[in-house]
C-alpha cells in the first residue's frame, strides 16, 4: 500500500487552524500529527502552504438537456473543472424523466460513467402521485437520501403544496431531506406574459418577471410546510436578503431548515443583465441587488446561512463557434438561442472551479470570512448536512484522502483559461485573486499538480450517502 506524508503544512477545518503533518495510507488519512516520520513515504512538501479538506459541492448540473440544448459540462469535463478549483466532490441532480424513480437513476448513473471525482445523487421530484410516493423510501436503499422539489416553472417542475408536504412527511418518515427551489412560479408566469406581450425581451426582464418578493414568499411558504411536517428543509440558492430574514424566522421558532446560496449572488446584480453581453448572467433565480448581496454576506457571517454551492449549469455564451478542449474541437449550442427573446435563453452558468479561488480572495482576503468558516461553508457543512461526513469534509483519520493543497500567496489574474470549464466564458475574468490550489488529491491520489492534469475519466466513485443527516 502506497504511503504518503504531506510535511510541514498548515492544516484549515471547520473548527480550527494548527500545524500539522498528514500521513496517507492507500485511500484514507492514517495519522494527522506533528512531526511525523517520514520512514519509506513519498514526501509532499506543504511548508508555507495550507491544507483544507477537498471541497464539497453540493449543487451542480451535469449533462442536464434544457431549451433544446445541453448543459456544456458532462461528469468529466465538469469534475475535472471542480478539481482544478479545489473542489472533489459534487452532488448532481437526477431529472425525472422515466415512470420510475429507478429508470430515473439507472439513466443518471449511465451518464457519470465518465466521472473524474467523487460523486452523488439528488432525486428531482417534478411530478408526483401515489405511486411515486410508494417509490420514494426505496430510494436510501440506492445511496441517495434527498429530495428536490419546485414552487415555480409551472406545468413543468412544479409541485403543489399539498404534494410538497406530502414528500415533506415521506422524507420525514425515511430520514431523508427535501431540498426547495424557492420561487412563485404564478407569478413568473403572469408577468412573463406580460413582458413579452409588451415587447420586452432583453435579458434583464428575466429578473423583472422573477421578482426577489416571490422568493421571499415562497421561502417562508416553504418554511411554514416543513413545521406543519415536521420534517427538515433545505432552501437551495437564496438569492433575496429577505429569504435570510425568513430562514432566520423559522429557525428561531425551532424548524430545522437550512440555506445554500450560490457565489452568483454575492457578486452580480440586475445591472449585469444589461451589459451587451448580459445573456451571460442568466440563471434562476436571477441574480438580485447590492442590498441582496450585503444580507447574504451577512447570513454566511452569522450562521443564518450554512453553505456555498454553485448551482453549476454551464452553456456557451456562443455556441456556433467552437472551443479547444481536450485538443477537439467542441461548439454546443447556448445563449445564443435566446438572442431575441430572453424566455429563451438557457438558465444556467459555469461556477464549479471558480468557487473556491473567487471565495479565498473576497471572503477570506476582506475579512467576511474566517479560514475555518470558508472550510465549513464550501466542505464541512455540506458534507455533514447530506450524510458524507466523517469521509468527506474531514481532516481526521480514518476519511478520505481528498486533500488540497493551498498557496495562500499565489496570484493570478483569473478568467475562463484558469477555470477549465468546457464554455467559452467565465464570470470571474480579469478578476485579481490571491490563493489558489498547488496540489489536489482525491482518496489520496494526485488528481491536480500545479495547473497539471493528472487525474481521468472514470476515476470517480459514486457515494453512498447515509439517512438523517441534518446539520
Amino acid at each position: 500500500m502506497m504511503t504518503t506524508l504531506i510535511k510541514g503544512g498548515t492544516l484549515v477545518t471547520a473548527e480550527r487552524t494548527f500545524a500539522a503533518d498528514i500521513s496517507i495510507e492507500g485511500e484514507r488519512i492514517a495519522a494527522i500529527a506533528p512531526g511525523l516520520p517520514a520512514g519509506a513515504a513519498e514526501i509532499v512538501d506543504a511548508a508555507g502552504k495550507l491544507v483544507f479538506p477537498g471541497g464539497v459541492d453540493p449543487h451542480t448540473h451535469f449533462d442536464l438537456p434544457m431549451f433544446g440544448t445541453v448543459s456544456s459540462d458532462d461528469h468529466y469535463s465538469g469534475h475535472k473543472a471542480a478539481a482544478f478549483g479545489g473542489t472533489t466532490t459534487v452532488i448532481d441532480f437526477v431529472s425525472q424523466d422515466f415512470p420510475s424513480l429507478r429508470q430515473c437513476v439507472e439513466a443518471w448513473h449511465r451518464k457519470a460513467e465518465k466521472a473524474a471525482i467523487d460523486y452523488s445523487f439528488h432525486m428531482n421530484l417534478t411530478y408526483f402521485d401515489d405511486a411515486i410516493a410508494a417509490e420514494i423510501p426505496s430510494l436510501p436503499g440506492m445511496g441517495i437520501t434527498t429530495l428536490k422539489v419546485f414552487t415555480a416553472y409551472n406545468e413543468r417542475l412544479r409541485l403543489e403544496d399539498g404534494s410538497i408536504f406530502r414528500v415533506l412527511r415521506i422524507a420525514r418518515d425515511h430520514g431523508m431531506l427535501v431540498l426547495l427551489h424557492a420561487e412563485n412560479g404564478d407569478v413568473i408566469e403572469t408577468l412573463t406574459a406580460e413582458a413579452l406581450a409588451a415587447g420586452h425581451r432583453t435579458p434583464e426582464w428575466h429578473a423583472r418577471t422573477r421578482p426577489a418578493w416571490g422568493a421571499v414568499e415562497a421561502t417562508l411558504r416553504a418554511c411554514s410546510l416543513a413545521a406543519q411536517a415536521g420534517a427538515p428543509l433545505y432552501v437551495v440558492h437564496m438569492n433575496a436578503g429577505g429569504e435570510v430574514d425568513m430562514l432566520d424566522y423559522a429557525r428561531a421558532r425551532g424548524v430545522p431548515v437550512m440555506g445554500e446560496t450560490c457565489p452568483q449572488y454575492l457578486f452580480f446584480t440586475e445591472d449585469d443583465l444589461r451589459r451587451p453581453d448580459g445573456s451571460k448572467w442568466i440563471c434562476s433565480p436571477p441574480v438580485r441587488t447590492a442590498a441582496d448581496q450585503a444580507r447574504l454576506w451577512a447570513g454566511l457571517g452569522d450562521g443564518s446561512l450554512q453553505v456555498i454551492g454553485t448551482d453549476h449549469c454551464p452553456f456557451f455564451y456562443d455556441g456556433t463557434q467552437p472551443i479547444d478542449y481536450e485538443g477537439e474541437a467542441v461548439a454546443i449550442p447556448g445563449k445564443e438561442l435566446g438572442a431575441d427573446d430572453f424566455t429563451k435563453i438557457p438558465n444556467g452558468l459555469p461556477g464549479v472551479g471558480d468557487r473556491l479561488p473567487v471565495l479565498w480572495t473576497t471572503g477570506v482576503g476582506s475579512g467576511k470570512l474566517t479560514p475555518e468558516q470558508f472550510v465549513a461553508l464550501t466542505s464541512t457543512n455540506p458534507a455533514r448536512i447530506f450524510g458524507l461526513y466523517p469521509r468527506k469534509g474531514a481532516l481526521l483519520p480514518g476519511s478520505d484522502a481528498d486533500l488540497v493543497i493551498w498557496d495562500p500567496g499565489k496570484k493570478v489574474e483569473y478568467g475562463v483559461a484558469h477555470a477549465h470549464h468546457r464554455t467559452d466564458y467565465n464570470l470571474y475574468e480579469g478578476w485579481e485573486l490571491t490563493g489558489m490550489p498547488e496540489k489536489v488529491f482525491l482518496r489520496g491520489r494526485l488528481i491536480v499538480d500545479r495547473g497539471e492534469w493528472k487525474g481521468e475519466r472514470g476515476l470517480g466513485e459514486f457515494l453512498l450517502r447515509s439517512a438523517g443527516a441534518v446539520l
